[in-house]
């Protein structure tokens, strides 16, 4: 297992960073890394993913909602092709901090035989698709 993890304080409360977060309609206008979702974002759910890692083709994921936690956690829990080959657990959690602003930590786990191989690419491209993502919703929320 691998498992990447940021986080960044926003000068907002989770509230405010939770409705950035959750207009999923507006993400082609901001978000960098993930380009968008669509579907009904309900535990149980799948959606449909688009992430664009930095010099990379588009990935189209469908992954099932595990969570949906309004202010405090989403996440959830897709594959490349079958079980076991590269799976990924992508969690976005917002914590609020004793001042009303919130620490937001997008972290993903990563397991299958594959992992290994990626590894390069998991700690630049996709860590760097995080730290883009999270620099971009503390701009919006903030703003």
């Amino acid at each position: 297992m691998k498992e990447l993890y940021t986080d960044i304080t926003i000068l907002a409360p989770p509230a405010k960073v939770w409705e950035v977060l959750t207009d999923f309609n507006s993400y082609p206008d901001w978000n960098p890394f993930i380009r968008s979702i669509r579907g009904t974002a309900a535990v149980g759910e799948r959606i449909e993913v688009t992430l664009a890692l930095p010099d990379a083709k588009p990935i189209n994921l469908k992954p099932r909602v595990l969570k949906f936690s309004e202010s405090e956690e989403f996440r959830w829990a897709g594959k490349l092709g079958i079980s076991g080959i590269f799976d990924g657990e992508h969690i976005f959690e917002l914590k609020e901090n004793p001042d009303g602003n919130t620490t937001f930590v997008q972290r993903e786990k990563f397991r299958g035989i594959l992992v290994p191989f990626l590894k390069r690419m998991l700690d630049n491209g996709t860590r760097q698709g995080f730290i883009d993502m999270n620099t971009k919703l503390k701009e919006l929320c903030e703003n």
